[in-house]
């Protein structure tokens, strides 16, 4: 699932293409994708987009007449960048949305059809698409703890959970754990002053930098097929299993439950310890989310 870096990159690569530029056509070929029936999207062609914004992990397009198309990627979504007047089709093409700058087309390699497009008529509809998560980038400290604490959830869960915290998915979590040196199974009602204070300096600074080294690369150069992924080779601990800590050398280990997967250092992260899958299991019952659809 494309998380908040994921998702600034998209922007800025979006920005200088289509801000401020007329809607030429929409072409729906999957209709499935759109969920929404009022406003009807066939009212926004011809009207200008007139900025870009991020909701947790969806994009939105604001329209020059107040209304709003939010496009929510989740899992397999993608964005490809194609000519004017270019020919899309193929079984994961779900839309196109033409301009006279170039076609963006919304691409989904899954059969579980799980992307969203809504239309809102106005910012009340809009905000009925946020789940409610604090933005990381912008919370203050005191607004980061007490989010993470409000309730006692494992520090993986707490830092997926839309309704927590903003735009983190699994790939983010890992990296800012083990950039915090914490164990993703520890609960957010007993960490330290010191401990939050680290988690929070963590976050900021692993999405802060995420997002500008992203941001930078795909400005000029549209994002290709692949390049938003979960897995990327600059990353210390997220699909590295086996793989040398880029800290300590230790094998970055994994724990598995349902169709999530966490890779923690056992040496910087949990004293030693490594995490058993059964373990894992006993211990989130209820503390781990059990479809996609909760990490929306």
């Amino acid at each position: 699932m494309p998380e908040l870096p994921d998702i600034e990159a998209y922007l800025a690569a979006l920005r200088p293409r289509i801000v401020n530029v007329p809607i030429d056509g929409i072409d729906l070929l999957n209709p499935f994708l759109l969920r929404t029936v009022e406003p009807p999207i066939e009212a926004l062609v011809g009207r200008d987009i007139v900025k870009l914004s991020r909701l947790g992990k969806r994009i939105v397009f604001h329209i020059d007449n107040g209304q709003y198309l939010i496009l929510h990627l989740m899992i397999a979504g993608r964005l490809r960048w194609l000519a004017p007047g270019a020919r899309v089709s193929g079984k994961i093409m779900l839309a196109a949305l033409r301009f006279s700058t170039g076609t963006l087309a919304i691409t989904e390699a899954s059969s579980k059809r799980r992307a969203t497009l809504y239309v809102a008529a106005d910012k009340n509809q809009l905000q009925t698409h946020d789940p409610g998560g604090i933005e990381p980038l912008t919370c203050t400290p005191s607004q980061f703890v007490q989010a993470l604490t409000r309730r006692n959830h494992t520090i993986k869960r707490a830092l997926t959970d839309p309704k927590i915290i903003a735009g983190i998915g699994n790939a983010f979590s890992d990296e800012i754990l083990l950039a915090a040196r914490l164990s993703p199974l520890k609960w957010t009602q007993k960490l330290s002053d010191d401990e939050l204070a680290c988690l929070h300096d963590a976050t900021t600074t692993v999405l802060t930098e995420w997002a500008a080294r992203l941001s930078e690369r795909y400005q000029k150069k549209f994002p290709g097929a692949g390049e938003v992924t979960a897995f990327r080779p600059e990353f210390g601990a997220h699909g590295k299993f086996k793989q040398p800590c880029p800290h300590c050398a230790t094998p970055i280990q994994r724990i598995r439950y349902a169709d999530n997967e966490t890779n923690y250092c056992p040496a910087c992260q949990t004293d030693g310890k490594v995490l058993a899958d059964r373990s894992l299991s006993r211990l989130l019952k209820d503390d781990w989310p059990r479809s996609i659809e909760e990490l929306m």
